[in-house]
């Protein structure tokens, strides 16, 4: 499963690319799955065209080759729908010609906004116990002063 992050990746890469899955009138047959297999394994991210012939929208031949591959359906626009699979022949080439390997996107749960909230809070907090703590120690002086006043009044 693709976070949003590598999905919006995936779509930004996906811009430059040619249509290369042509889906015709006869729908997802099992050449077109074995045609987006193929390309799958030689790229990794492929771009698909279903044509106005065909009896069915782009979404639904996306998530019938993704189904049938193994894949993961991009994005669907129109009539033009991306879908990826990660590769090994892919991974190796990239290793071997010195680019970059795959990693992984990291998977931040830090949100900056929320973080700065939680500081403001917590240091309200902290005000807040230090006051409380002011107070009860006042309050418990003036309770020993009132004893002590009380107990000399009666000593008188």
């Amino acid at each position: 499963m693709l976070t949003s992050k590598q999905r919006a990746e995936f779509r930004a890469q996906a811009n430059g690319l040619e249509t290369t899955l042509i889906v015709g009138k006869d729908g997802v047959t099992g050449a077109v799955a074995e045609e987006a297999d193929r390309l799958l394994t030689a790229r990794e991210l492929v771009k698909g065209k279903v044509l106005e012939s065909a009896l069915m929208s782009a979404r639904e031949a996306c998530d019938a080759i993704c189904q049938a591959t193994g894949a993961e359906g991009i994005s669907c626009v129109g009539s033009k729908f991306v879908i990826w699979r990660f590769s090994e022949k892919c991974q190796q080439e990239r290793s071997q010609t010195g680019r970059a390997k795959r990693r992984e996107i990291p998977k931040s749960k830090a949100d900056p906004v929320g973080k700065a909230a939680r500081a403001r809070r917590q240091a309200a907090k902290k005000v807040r116990e230090q006051r409380n703590q002011y107070f009860r120690e006042q309050a418990i002086e003036r309770s020993i002063e009132r004893s002590r006043e009380k107990q000399r009044k009666d000593q008188d």
